[in-house]
């Protein structure tokens, strides 16, 4: 059963959450331009970025709340709901798309049960295709969270997938 994640209804973090969002802060509070490895360290270690932390955010590097915000909305790769352990991008770009980019999605929202924007009801994976992973020579291609995989056919999904679901990286 598929969810479009909400678990975090509220936009909170736990404490433990927040505790960790604020050692985050201090240790990029000195940086000259620290907004955006700080937000990053935030998602890397928490795996999103809480609503509820943007003024903290932004009190703790004289922002207002509205810049952390704008930042956090212009990059894709910013989240503000939690997603799952790993997030699986399948290339929309021309080349993937000529080579068979279509019927790879197809393949990965059959084996995972989700469309795009979704997350599995096990938090293990999310979906998203995305205009270029800019690795055309390997055409079509897609990701599971760092890992690429290209030259791809349908047949090769599941065992992909598989592998990510048992814990093992191919």
């Amino acid at each position: 059963m598929a969810t479009k994640n909400e678990n975090s209804s509220s936009g909170g973090a736990s404490e433990r959450g927040r505790e960790r969002i604020l050692t985050l802060i201090e240790k990029h509070r000195a940086a000259r331009w620290p907004l955006i490895p700080l937000l990053q360290a935030i998602q890397e270690e928490i795996g999103y970025i809480p609503p509820a932390a943007v003024r903290e955010i932004a009190e703790s590097l004289g922002l207002f709340p509205a810049q952390v915000q704008g930042v956090i909305s212009f990059y894709a790769q910013f989240y503000t709901e939690p997603k799952g352990k790993y997030l699986v991008r399948v290339c929309r770009g021309t080349s993937c798309h000529v080579r068979g980019g279509r019927e790879v999605l197809a393949t990965v929202k059959e084996n995972l049960g989700i469309d795009e924007g979704e997350t599995t009801s096990d938090m293990l994976f999310s979906l998203e295709s995305v205009a270029c992973l800019g690795t055309c020579f390997l055409s079509p291609a897609m990701m599971v969270g760092k890992d690429y995989y290209g030259l791809l056919a349908p047949r090769k999904i599941p065992s992909i997938l598989k592998n990510y679901q048992k814990g093992k990286k191919t």
